[in-house]
C-alpha cells in the first residue's frame, strides 16, 4: 500500500491540526510534504518542524524572517500568494488537502488540479463559489476531489457502500437511485433559544459550540446555520444532484454525520464519534480502510440518537442558501462573500446576530446572477458583494 504525499494548506487551524495527528497516527500511509499557513509564523515552523516538511508557504511576506529564524533545518520556502500556488502544484505531492477558511484556497485548488493532483477539500466556499468549474476541471484532469468535512465524507461513503455506484477509475457516481442526501446539523448554541433572545445573542456565546472545535468563522456560520447552507450547495456539486435533493436535519449528538436514503427507501447512515481525524483519514487513504488508534463507538453508551427538524423561520439560512443553491451561477459566491463580511462585523460587535442573515439576504436581492460564469466573473461577484455587505454593516452600525 502506497504512502500518500500530502500538501496541506491552512496548516496551522484545526483541521491542519487534525491531519497532524492522522499523520502520526499512519505514518505508513501519510506523509507531509507540504505545509502552507497565512501568518502565524511561529506555528507553522513548529509544525514543519516536527513533520520535516521539505516544502512550507507562508503568506504573509511581512513574516518571513520570524518563520526562518523559528525553522531548526532549512525547507525550500514559499510565500505570498504565488507560492501558495506554488506548493500546491509540487510534483512531489499526491494530494493537496485545502483548509483554508474564506476564498482564499480557491486558485492554489484549480492549480492543484491542473498539476494532475487530487484534492482533499475541507473548505467549503471552492466548491460554494466555482463548484462547476472545480468539478469540471478535475474531471478533464483526472483528478478525484474527495470531502473532508464529515457531512460530505459521510455521504460518499453511504454512496461508496453501494459499490456499483463508484468507479475507482473514472470516479463518478451515480446518483440516480438517490432519492434524498440528508445533512445533519448539530443545531449550534441556540438551537432551542427562542427567537426573541436573538437580538441579545453575544460573540462569545456564539462561539460556544456544543459539539465541534472550530474556528471562529465556521463556528459562527455553524450557529446561524449557514455552515449547514453552504454545505447543501457543496453537496450538490460533489455528488452531481439537484439541490431539491439535499435536505438538513438538525441532530444534537453529532453521531450519525449525514445519511443518504435511497428510491427504495432504504436509508445508510455514516457514525463515528466527533473527530475530524476519522473523514481526513478516510480521504488520505481512500480506497483503504486502515487501523488507528482513534475510538470506536460504544454503543452502550450512546444513551440517545435525536433528529429534529430545522426553525426555518428563526434560522433563514438554509432557505437563502437553497435560494442561491437552486438560481446557481454568481448566487452562491454572493451568499458568500456576503455572510464572510456579515460575521467579520458581527465578530466586531458592529451588528446584532440576527442581522447576519439581514445583511447577506439584502445583498442577494441585489444581485442579478450571471448563469455558467468564468472564475473572473465569480471573483468580481465575489469582490462587489463584500463591498455591499460592508455598505449595509455601516448602515446598521449607525
Amino acid at each position: 500500500m502506497k504512502r500518500k504525499r500530502v500538501v496541506i494548506l491552512g496548516a496551522t487551524g484545526s483541521i491542519g491540526e487534525s491531519a497532524l495527528k492522522v499523520a502520526r497516527d499512519i505514518p505508513g500511509r501519510m506523509q507531509i510534504v507540504g505545509l502552507a499557513a497565512n501568518s502565524n509564523a511561529e506555528k507553522l515552523a513548529a509544525t514543519a518542524n516536527e513533520t520535516r516538511a521539505p516544502f512550507v508557504c507562508l503568506v504573509n511576506e511581512t513574516k518571513i524572517d520570524i518563520l526562518r529564524r523559528t525553522l531548526e533545518y532549512k525547507p525550500r520556502i514559499f510565500s505570498g500568494d504565488a507560492g501558495l500556488c506554488e506548493i500546491a502544484s509540487l510534483t512531489d505531492a499526491d494530494m493537496v488537502l485545502v483548509a483554508i477558511v474564506g476564498t482564499g484556497g480557491l486558485r492554489p485548488a484549480l492549480t492543484a488540479i491542473e498539476a494532475g493532483k487530487d484534492l482533499a477539500v475541507a473548505s467549503k466556499e471552492i466548491l460554494v463559489m466555482a463548484g462547476e468549474i472545480v468539478m469540471r476541471e478535475a474531471r478533464e484532469n483526472g483528478v478525484r476531489v474527495l470531502p473532508v468535512d464529515s457531512e460530505h465524507n459521510a455521504i460518499f461513503q453511504c454512496l461508496e457502500g453501494k459499490r456499483s455506484t463508484l468507479n475507482a477509475e473514472s470516479f463518478t457516481l451515480d446518483v440516480s437511485d438517490v432519492r434524498r442526501i440528508i445533512l445533519t446539523a448539530s443545531g449550534g448554541p441556540f438551537r432551542e433559544t427562542p427567537r426573541k433572545d436573538f437580538d441579545s445573542i453575544t460573540p462569545e456565546q456564539a462561539l460556544k459550540h456544543p459539539t465541534w472545535n472550530m474556528g471562529s468563522k465556521i463556528t459562527i456560520d455553524s450557529a446561524t446555520l449557514f455552515n449547514k447552507g453552504l454545505e447543501m450547495i457543496e453537496a450538490r456539486w460533489l455528488f452531481d444532484v439537484e439541490t431539491k435533493r439535499v435536505e438538513v436535519v438538525i441532530h444534537p449528538q453529532s453521531i450519525v454525520h449525514s445519511m443518504v436514503e435511497f428510491t427504495d427507501g432504504s436509508t445508510l447512515a455514516q457514525l463515528s464519534y466527533s473527530d475530524m481525524c476519522f473523514p481526513i483519514q478516510y480521504a488520505v487513504t481512500w480506497p483503504d480502510r486502515v487501523p488507528n488508534t482513534l475510538p470506536p463507538l460504544d454503543f452502550s453508551k450512546l444513551s440517545k440518537l435525536e433528529f429534529f427538524t430545522p426553525r426555518y423561520e428563526d434560522f433563514p439560512a438554509l432557505n437563502l442558501a437553497r435560494r442561491a443553491g437552486e438560481t446557481g451561477g454568481t448566487l452562491p459566491a454572493v451568499m458568500n462573500a456576503a455572510n464572510e463580511i456579515a460575521v467579520a462585523a458581527f465578530l466586531d460587535r458592529q451588528v446584532r446576530f440576527p442581522e447576519i442573515w439581514h445583511v447577506v439576504e439584502e445583498v442577494m436581492n441585489r444581485h442579478t446572477a450571471i448563469a455558467h460564469p468564468n472564475l473572473d466573473a465569480i471573483l468580481e461577484a465575489d469582490q462587489w458583494a463584500r463591498n455591499e455587505a460592508q455598505g449595509c454593516v455601516k448602515l446598521l452600525s449607525r
